[in-house]
């Protein structure tokens, strides 16, 4: 991740966690005003009662993810899961419960606010198969072959360097381990100012890859199987007030915008007889 991305990040991150440790606003926030708040398509409704009733409510206030990773994943217990931004640690927690314990679930953060925020949470959960660790996505601090499933809430497009994320994901899954991430993409060419001012509602400083070239990239690091599948498909009017608050004539880009931002769960696998790029000498 690039110094001033980096920096971003762990502004806007830190500011959420510390929002909800001081009990004074949800840190699901990711736009303006106008684009947080409980309708908002992105972060909104993404937990059914039944999963937000197994952890604490600051897990849930937390999360600036756009999807759920935990739902569309097939996790077995026994199994170790690793969460690439695992923030106030609500994904880490639901997935601790079902390896139940003889699993585990690792946690990694490269956020001092988040990681407190998380343990924090881990506590008053009293989940005991979790571990945060602190560290950078392109940077993961555990061996090779260390995990059997990689999840991530809409993390990796944050990062400058996908690829070496992705080298890196490869790296710490098992042969036969599962890749399984929420993440927005977009779909086709746009202008890139066009583009620029979409992906800062969709993601404040989101960075993402066209869906084609996020196949390209899994494909090209060792992963088979890659399917990108849609979760969330954004259109204008959804945009439509953080657009014009930044003085855009909505009207004028609509077909530019319209369908080709969304939310999306990726997939892949590490071949169980690995032969990729980081697993052969």
């Amino acid at each position: 991740m690039s110094s001033d991305i980096k920096d971003v990040v762990k502004e806007k991150y830190g500011q959420a966690a510390l929002r909800v440790l001081n009990g004074s606003d949800s840190g699901s926030c990711c736009g303006t005003t106008s684009a947080c708040c409980d309708s908002d398509p992105i972060t909104s409704n993404l937990y059914d009662e039944n999963q937000a009733a197994q952890i604490p409510e600051d897990a849930l206030k937390a999360s600036l993810g756009c999807g759920n990773p935990t739902a569309l994943a097939t996790l077995k217990p026994g199994e170790i899961v690793l969460d690439l931004g695992s923030g106030g640690g609500i994904d880490v927690l639901l997935s601790a419960r079902r390896v139940g314990p003889t699993g585990k679930a690792y946690g990694l953060d490269m956020t001092d606010g988040m990681l407190a925020l998380a343990r924090e949470n881990q506590r008053k959960s009293g989940i005991e198969n979790v571990e945060f660790l602190k560290g950078e996505i392109e940077h993961i601090p555990l061996p090779d072959n260390a995990v059997d499933v990689i999840i991530s809430n809409c993390v990796i497009n944050l990062s400058a360097d996908k690829e070496r994320v992705l080298r890196e994901a490869f790296r710490v899954l098992k042969p036969g381990g599962r890749f399984a991430v929420s993440d927005v993409v977009t779909r086709g060419a746009m202008l890139p100012e066009i583009r620029e001012h979409v992906l800062l509602w969709v993601g404040c400083v989101a960075g993402a890859l066209e869906e084609n070239e996020y196949r390209s990239k899994l494909t090209s690091v060792g992963f088979e199987d890659v399917t990108v599948e849609p979760t969330r498909i954004y259109r204008v009017e959804d945009a439509r007030s953080f657009l014009a608050g930044q003085g855009i004539d909505v009207d004028a880009i609509a077909n530019e915008v319209d369908g080709k931002f969304m939310s999306a769960f990726v997939r892949a696998t590490k071949a169980k007889s690995c032969c990729g790029p980081t697993c052969c000498s």
